[in-house]
């Protein structure tokens, strides 16, 4: 990988500034991408701002910024956004410096500011070179989240169509399924499940084969089948929803016949039952059956020791004694077959038996 320092002035970084909403902002005669469509924005509080501005006037250094150089010959902001936005907009007139504006300058005031050098470091090379250096320097100020360095290295049309369905306050996305789903579009948690959805959890891989593609409309019809999918199977809502992965049931039950009703009577059930610890677990199970998705509760130390006791210390399975730190608490009647978490149901096993006894 090749990464170059390279020194700018400001005058260079505000020429052409373009903020343009939705489609991002722009700077360095319209070659950088400061803002790029996909990302989210930061904003600099106006002390941070003010900070900014009085580094550049009074000569003190600035950080050194983190561009990557696309092969188009154009560039994108990885770190130092804030930065570049706060000397963009006051060049540009957005906000006042200690009550002037940049146009309420002096000529040689003005020239002191435009003439400042900024020291850039220039990075190319491949995606996941790219992608590892990112996330090396991604150490300080706002940081990128995963899937924000992710779009970086990827970036295309899909990447800027996805933004349209997945990335902004009031997408379609969000309309469609926030109560589904945990996070912030603005922060690219949506965008984010959906790929995991659609990739059974490889993100990266999906983007680097569909980087190119003209839009990302795929990724949008999968999205909606997944939470129109998981409305019509389970139409009483609950909290718990928003922490189930959707995306992973979709793939394995989402093409079987299923009673919404039958389904909703189970879910119902064990949400009532005082054994279930991990309610969320309960929309896996009432379609797989594994028990581990409930984390049933445990006998607790005193139950095993009163019931060790009345029992001697003797396997209620093979009759032998054993130290009860070698034996284990079971349900005598499993709690699938109705048995619950109460000193009456419970035995104490040796963990032979008591293994055995599970594995059938």
């Amino acid at each position: 990988m090749e990464i170059k320092l390279r020194q700018i002035t400001v005058r260079e970084l505000t020429e052409g500034y373009e903020n343009d909403g939705e489609k991002g902002v722009r700077g360095y005669a319209g070659k950088l991408d400061i803002r790029p469509p996909y990302q989210r924005e930061f904003v600099y509080s106006d002390a941070q701002r003010e900070a900014v501005i009085d580094s550049v006037t009074q000569g003190y250094p600035l950080n050194v910024m983190y561009w990557a150089d696309r092969e188009d010959g154009t560039f994108e902001v990885i770190d130092g956004q804030q930065r570049t936005v706060s000397l963009c907009q006051y060049v540009n007139g957005d906000f006042s410096h200690n009550m002037r504006f940049f146009h309420n300058l002096t000529d040689d005031e003005q020239a002191v500011i435009l003439d400042y050098p900024l020291m850039v470091y220039v990075c190319k090379g491949t995606d996941s070179e790219k992608l590892a250096w990112f996330r090396v320097i991604n150490i300080a100020g706002e940081r990128l989240y995963e899937q924000e360095l992710l779009n970086a290295v990827y970036c295309g049309p899909f990447v800027t169509d996805a933004k349209r369905y997945f990335s902004k306050r009031g997408c379609v996305a969000q309309k469609l399924g926030a109560d589904y789903l945990e996070g912030k579009v603005e922060r690219q948690d949506y965008l984010a499940t959906a790929l995991a959805w659609i990739s059974n959890g490889c993100a990266e891989g999906y983007m680097a084969t569909h980087q190119h593609d003209a839009n990302a409309t795929a990724l949008w019809l999968r999205f909606n089948a997944v939470i129109t999918w998981v409305k019509a199977t389970f139409p009483t809502y609950r909290k718990e929803m928003k922490k189930v992965d959707w995306g992973n049931l979709y793939a394995r039950f989402g093409e079987q016949t299923l009673d919404a009703k039958a389904l909703e009577a189970k879910v119902a059930s064990l949400m009532a039952d005082s054994d279930v610890q991990k309610k969320v677990g309960i929309y896996a199970y009432v379609l797989d059956g594994d028990e581990r998705n409930l984390n049933i509760r445990t006998f607790d130390d005193n139950t095993k020791r009163e019931v060790y006791e009345r029992q001697k210390g003797i396997c209620a399975k093979c009759g032998k004694h054993f130290d009860i730190k070698a034996m284990e608490a079971d349900h005598i009647t499993p709690w699938s077959q109705g048995g619950h978490t109460v000193i009456d149901n419970c035995q104490m096993l040796c963990r032979d038996c008591n293994r055995r006894k599970s594995d059938k």
